[in-house]
């Protein structure tokens, strides 16, 4: 009997890189991807990515959405204290694992996994220790597609948002910055690739500046009705 697990899902590469390699193995039964949202834009937290992409993500994927809203200005015992609500129904359905697709940062696996043991779950990481270059270019072989959606400007500048994040990109990222953004460079949204039943089709919007740090591309989804004849339509940016 497969193992339940939860996917925590923010619509990137790493969690998209990270929910192949688990399908790959066939011993886990994804009950749904866990994400959460900022309720006063209603998009992705930090990704930026509104929601009814998200929802056509889950949708072409074929996996139930579970979307925790975060209020703003939300404190950390507030925040945690809804995550472990969420949570505790999960395991009363018999989940018994979140899956994660962080790859190095140690302070953080240790803060999910002290969190998770609370309320009796583990916690799964496909993709640790990894090398992240390496990782970056398999995302980018296996045929994943994906577009910058955010970056910090600590790190990067604002020509990297809104690019289609492939091999060229990686070759002119500053040095520094890690291949994968592990530490937050740069966040992405991934529109199609090999476990993904259809593209995401968008159109890339306006790029907005937000707390003096991070640029923000906005990506806005196309109807049915739109796709005839656009040359946008296929998820390119």
């Amino acid at each position: 009997m497969k193992e339940k697990v939860l996917f925590a899902w923010s619509g990137g590469k790493d969690s998209a890189l990270a929910l192949h390699e688990l399908c790959a193995t066939g011993d886990y039964d994804i009950t749904a991807l866990l994400t959460t949202i900022s309720e006063p834009y209603d998009r992705v937290s930090m990704h930026g990515v509104r929601r009814t992409l998200l929802e056509q993500q889950a949708e072409s994927l074929g996996l139930p959405l579970k979307e925790v809203f975060i209020s703003e200005g939300i404190s950390k015992a507030q925040y945690e204290s809804k995550m472990r609500d969420v949570l505790t129904e999960y395991v009363n359905a018999g989940v018994s694992d979140v899956v994660f697709g962080d790859i190095f940062l140690q302070d953080l696996r240790k803060y999910r996994e002290d969190n998770l043991s609370k309320i009796g779950l583990k916690a799964i990481f496909p993709l640790w220790k990894r090398d992240t270059a390496e990782l970056a270019y398999r995302f980018i072989e296996l045929g994943f597609k994906s577009v910058i959606t955010c970056v910090d400007s600590n790190a990067l500048d604002q020509t990297f948002v809104g690019r289609t994040f492939n091999k060229q990109v990686l070759s002119v990222l500053t040095a520094g910055v890690d291949p994968c953004g592990e530490n937050g460079e740069f966040h992405s949204f991934v529109y199609d690739g090999p476990i993904f039943r259809q593209k995401i089709p968008y159109t890339v919007g306006e790029v907005v500046f937000r707390e003096n740090r991070f640029y923000y591309c906005d990506l806005e989804p196309i109807q049915n009705k739109q796709l005839a004849g656009s040359d946008v339509a296929q998820g390119t940016s």
